[in-house]
């Protein structure tokens, strides 16, 4: 079951969007405004993270190597936190009920079934390593700011490979949600 949902995750996605975008109700400008920032932060965590991991897209779970650095010094799951970030910026234009929904899902969805199957996975692949990274990194927040680790060099390449189809589906994602929701007022 979490392989095919990790395999779906990108389909599961999509239907939080879709979930988020039919709460949509006015909003003021104040309110899209901090929406669009928190959204883009979440869009440059993510490329950020992207950049320092290199391989992480397709159905099944991989890693060449362990990364310990840059983002993932921090919290071992900075892509998903990138994500959860995204998601919701754009809960907070559709109002409370949004936010609570959506937190209430990804929670369920990312932390409860999506993570545990790739952690056993690196478990198995990266044994005690794995294991003594765990033990000093959290998932989703730092247990100990390290300034040596976080630095971590960026490969804008994979960036602009593979964060591609992300960025361009957050920006117009928001510009929906924005959309819809100047449509009410």
């Amino acid at each position: 079951m979490r392989e095919w949902i990790f395999r779906m995750r990108g389909g599961i996605w999509t239907l939080l969007f879709l979930a988020i975008l039919f709460m949509v109700r006015a909003s003021t400008p104040g309110i899209i405004a901090a929406s669009v920032i928190i959204v883009t932060l979440g869009q440059l965590w993510r490329c950020w993270s992207a950049g320092v991991i290199g391989l992480y897209r397709g159905e099944n779970v991989k890693a060449l190597k362990l990364a310990t650095t840059g983002p993932y010094a921090l919290m071992r799951n900075p892509l998903y936190f990138g994500n959860f970030v995204i998601g919701l910026g754009w809960s907070v234009i559709a109002g409370k009920w949004a936010v609570v929904i959506f937190a209430a899902s990804f929670f369920v969805l990312y932390v409860l079934v999506i993570i545990p199957h790739e952690e056993e996975f690196l478990r198995t692949k990266f044994g005690h390593d794995y294991e003594e990274y765990c033990g000093r990194v959290r998932r989703f927040h730092p247990a100990v700011f390290d300034m040596n680790a976080v630095k971590a060099p960026v490969d804008w390449g994979i960036v602009r490979r593979s964060e591609i189809h992300t960025i361009i589906s957050t920006v117009t994602g928001t510009a929906i949600i924005i959309a819809v929701s100047l449509c009410y007022t």
